[in-house]
């Protein structure tokens, strides 16, 4: 066709709204596009994580221990945009548990406050305190603990007797580090302490923990090697879920070799993480317990942000873009475009409900930054924050009724989304 005549076509086609149909195949390829963009832009916050702890660990100061906080707070904004791939795609799901496990008994890690208790009836590890503890006894043998490293903290001590709350190694290890215990509850923040509701409510680990001149916390040197190897740790799991997704990478093939399968892990991922997930077991459980030990990151008390970029990464699977650390933007063909060629009222709803959630997550994240941090605002007794976080609640199960819907409406059979007991049995929690 002349090139003249077949864009008078083109400009006609478009103009009455008739467009090329969208294919699974290239929807899903623009999932697995936006999965690699987000797991190397985590991969590339948490290695300048890793210089940071460097940086602390040569020359410990306050304001390196700052840094190095910094840096662990903006490495939790692209990888927490990750988990919507989770939960559909197995090798994110049994990779996950390495980076990103929570909660997690810190006492097994490092030194704690006495209110943290002596023992546990649940863990026979909860004060292990393996910085301290050169010869612990883990499975009832005693184990060679005098050089911390990487087989030390992943083979070892991760998940040690099968307990899911014996956490070694990923994100929230290093932030028991760099932080501390929060030991503020959910009651005001202590006076004296200058910043944001976060910085003056969270942790107060002194920069001189890490300073073998000047100790504090005792066993400086081993806390350090600790931090170093746990991070360097993150760093090498996230190398591995890099090349995963990259060109030949096992999940890439995995969503592309079978577009449909594709489209259940995206639905999938969609649905279990807005409603077990984060609607459930990390938001209503906190919010009815009123428990701040229930809160995602609760040790730097950024669990406002952490809560708000699942939401992002949600979106950013619905409609196939992902705006990078670097401010560029990775798109293609969507499930959003898959969608309102099968029923555009649906797509609209998707929209709206995203959206609404989306809203809620706003709200909560300008509050935590402005007024009060999360676990004060699920408080006993704090109606007005209550109501922000129920919002939030809210906003995450009705946009999960319209990812039910999509799937439906793709035809992708029965999809076993997660489920939760503080949503669906919420007695049975206080049992």
């Amino acid at each position: 066709m002349h090139k003249l005549l077949l864009g008078v076509v083109l400009t006609a086609l478009l103009s009455t709204g008739v467009h090329a149909a969208v294919e699974p195949k290239a929807v899903v390829n623009t999932y697995a596009d936006v999965a690699q963009a987000e797991f190397e832009d985590a991969l590339s916050s948490a290695r300048k994580l890793q210089q940071s702890v460097a940086d602390l660990l040569a020359k410990p100061s306050a304001v390196a221990l700052k840094s190095a906080r910094n840096a662990w707070l903006d490495a939790r904004v692209p990888y927490q945009q990750t988990e919507a791939f989770r939960f559909g795609n197995s090798i994110v799901d049994d990779w996950e548990g390495n980076v990103n496990a929570w909660p997690l008994d810190e006492g097994m890690i490092d030194y704690v406050d006495a209110s943290y208790g002596t023992d546990s009836d649940a863990n026979a590890y909860y004060v292990v305190n393996v910085i301290a503890n050169k010869n612990p006894s883990i499975g009832g043998k005693a184990v060679d603990a005098s050089d911390i490293n990487e087989k030390l903290l992943r083979d070892v001590l991760h998940e040690a007797d099968g307990n899911e709350a014996n956490v070694a190694t990923g994100y929230h290890a290093i932030e028991f580090l760099l932080w501390g215990q929060d030991l503020n509850g959910t009651g005001p923040a202590p006076t004296g302490r200058s910043g944001t509701p976060q910085e003056r409510h969270a942790g107060d680990r002194p920069h001189t923990d890490f300073d073998v001149a000047n100790c504090t916390g005792g066993n400086c040197e081993r806390r350090g090697q600790y931090l170093k190897v746990v991070t360097d740790l993150l760093v090498a799991d996230l190398e591995e879920m890099v090349a995963n997704w990259q060109a030949g990478g096992e999940a890439r093939l995995a969503v592309q070799s079978d577009p449909k399968a594709g489209l259940v892990a995206m639905l999938t991922g969609l649905g279990s993480l807005s409603y077990g997930e984060l609607a459930g077991e990390r938001i209503k459980l906190g919010l009815m317990l009123h428990d701040p030990e229930e809160e995602h990151d609760c040790f730097s008390d950024n669990t406002h942000n952490s809560h708000f970029y699942n939401q992002l990464g949600m979106m950013n699977v619905y409609q196939g873009q992902y705006k990078r650390v670097d401010g560029s933007l990775v798109q293609g063909a969507s499930l959003s475009d898959l969608v309102k060629a099968r029923d555009a009222k649906l797509d609209a709803e998707m929209h709206e409900k995203l959206n609404a959630t989306f809203k809620a997550m706003q709200a909560m994240k300008q509050r935590a930054e402005t007024v009060e941090t999360y676990d004060q605002m699920i408080a006993q007794g704090n109606e007005q924050g209550n109501a922000v976080v129920q919002a939030v609640i809210d906003g995450l199960v009705a946009q999960t009724r319209s990812i039910e819907r999509v799937i439906a409406a793709l035809e992708l059979g029965d999809i076993q989304l997660e489920g939760s007991d503080s949503l669906d049995k919420p007695d049975a929690v206080f049992q």
